[in-house]
């Protein structure tokens, strides 16, 4: 053998890998999606990524979804809380915070639908929650209310942004928005009234502006609805 051949090396000698941690997987997850999409972040792909076998996340992540849970997670550390913090009017300010909760969806459409089904339970999903309610326990929301309401106004800022993620993404959605124009403004007056006497009003505004209507029938609705009687064991949320 020649004196230069390389010999094989020996796996104790390699540069030992780092060692596998759920904030780890989660930060690579995070890079996959950034650069190949969501739909790219799989056990599989990100095993590969981390050069280690699929079983090995098991032990960190349970399942394809709980990942893409934990990446909605980690992004949300990017939605802007200090208007909580500041003052002013509170429905100002928690207009605020969810508006920045609905612009860190649209920076990542695939995670926007994602998000409907996707559960955070991380960190930054709590400091959302947290900020949310302590806005509406300022404007006087009762607390059973603000417990059930920061559901439906998440759920709201969550089902808009991905409504409008997929309309971006559809090279069809105006040829469709065009066609609803049309059929709306040539309604019959005699089989539909209320639309023929509404047709211009019900397409009317901007998306802005229409988000932040939503939100603020939402958060009178709060103010003026009690939940029902909640007495017995707590049940699956639909």
């Amino acid at each position: 053998m020649r004196a230069d051949a390389k010999e094989p090396r020996s796996r104790r000698e390699r540069p030992a890998k780092p060692a596998l941690t759920r904030a780890g997987i989660v930060a690579a997850a995070v890079e996959v999606m950034r650069s190949e999409g969501l739909e790219r972040v799989t056990m599989r792909r990100l095993a590969q990524e981390l050069d280690t076998g699929p079983a090995s996340l098991y032990v960190y992540v349970a399942n394809t979804a709980e990942l893409h849970a934990a990446i909605l997670d980690e992004l949300l550390g990017a939605v802007d809380l200090s208007a909580g913090r500041a003052g002013g009017d509170w429905r100002d300010r928690l207009l605020g915070v969810l508006t920045s909760y609905i612009e860190v969806l649209f920076e990542h459409p695939a995670l926007a639908r994602s998000a409907l089904v996707a559960r955070p339970s991380g960190d930054h999903y709590l400091d959302l929650v947290e900020a949310v309610l302590a806005l509406l326990a300022e404007g006087g929301v009762a607390p059973a209310r603000a417990a059930w309401g920061v559901d439906l106004l998440l759920l709201f800022a969550t089902s808009t942004a991905a409504e409008q993620s997929t309309r971006d993404q559809d090279a069809g959605a105006q040829d469709d928005w065009d066609a609803l124009t049309g059929v709306l403004r040539a309604a019959s007056a005699d089989r539909h009234p209320h639309i023929a006497a509404l047709g211009d009003t019900l397409l009317s505004g901007t998306g802005p502006a229409r988000l932040t209507w939503g939100f603020q029938a939402l958060i009178s609705g709060l103010l003026a609805t009690p939940v029902p009687d909640t007495t017995g064991p707590p049940g699956r949320r639909s």
